[in-house]
């Protein structure tokens, strides 16, 4: 008569890690769940609390190494009860032995405030009738039950997107494993970013911003990766900046570097350097798990 007991012990997780990323709107938890995903997480943006449970299960249960690391965002637009009762559905997850983070970034008001500002962008809680102000601090008290669980908090106030993604995987405790890598494309009309490691410059290559087709696009689009890949020089380059970091990474390893930077820019930062970044990338994460890709100039 102990069918019940002996099914419920045939469920079986195989998730290494869950990641929950929560805080207040206009913090960075999109930018937070972009980082996380290019670490190779399986994201879900703005999933109801109460069908956490359920997200787990369809995404591990049965199915080994298919989804080992997961990341979902909750945030105000939850049910104020949902969200009363995220403690106690991370409690049983926990139970069944599914390891979980929860990441609540935080930002002062004022700070917010401008956020909105600059960006013309809706509260969610605005469509409410309420104020910015009256939304800013609904919001924290509805978010409260959440952010008083957190293992970290994270305060976004001083911090850009660059910096935000590279606390994320930091703070996810990548430091102290396996080497982290941020590939980054930048506009040198805009400057060079101040915690680059590497810095390789592409404005000597064939320019695609010339072709009148291709000037609105990015590297990331399918015409100008083609136009870049019929030009030998490109590949040369291509070729010697990724033997010169096949080479000299370990080294950083080896010297317990857990994070490095390395930066490509050009003119305006759209077309060669996004191809180049998104290239090398694609190259170490063929041999690497911790690749991520930001592109200044395109965000």
């Amino acid at each position: 008569m102990s069918a019940p007991a002996d099914d419920k012990k045939e469920k079986v997780h195989n998730t290494s890690h869950l990641a929950v990323v929560s805080g207040m709107s206009g913090s960075g938890k999109t930018i937070a769940l972009r980082a996380l995903e290019d670490l190779d997480y399986y994201c879900v943006d703005n999933l109801p609390a109460a069908l956490l449970p359920a997200f787990v299960a369809a995404a591990t249960v049965g199915q080994p190494g298919v989804h080992p690391r997961l990341a979902v965002g909750i945030d105000v637009r939850n049910r104020y009860e949902d969200l009363q009762r995220v403690p106690a559905i991370l409690a049983e997850l926990a139970r069944q032995g599914i390891e979980h983070e929860l990441i609540f970034l935080d930002t002062r008001d004022d700070v917010l405030f401008k956020r909105y500002s600059d960006t013309r962008r809706r509260h969610p809680l605005s469509a409410d009738g309420l104020s910015l102000n009256d939304a800013i601090a609904l919001e924290r008290k509805r978010l409260q039950p959440v952010m008083s669980i957190a293992d970290r908090v994270i305060d976004t106030s001083e911090l850009n997107v660059h910096q935000l993604r590279r606390l994320i995987a930091t703070e996810l405790g990548m430091a102290g494993g396996p080497l982290s890598l941020m590939f980054e494309s930048f506009a040198y009309k805009r400057g060079v970013p101040a915690d680059a490691d590497f810095v390789f410059d592409a404005r000597c290559l064939p320019n695609p911003h010339w072709d009148a087709r291709l000037r609105p696009l990015s590297g990331r689009d399918a015409g100008v990766r083609e136009w870049l890949e019929t030009k030998p020089e490109v590949a040369q380059y291509l070729k010697q900046v990724g033997d010169f970091l096949d080479v000299w990474l370990p080294r950083f390893e080896a010297d317990n570097r857990s994070y490095v930077t390395i930066c490509i820019g050009c003119t305006g930062g759209r077309h060669r350097s996004v191809y180049l970044a998104e290239r090398l990338a694609e190259h170490f994460r063929a041999t690497r798990e911790q690749v991520m890709t930001f592109h200044r100039e395109l965000e």
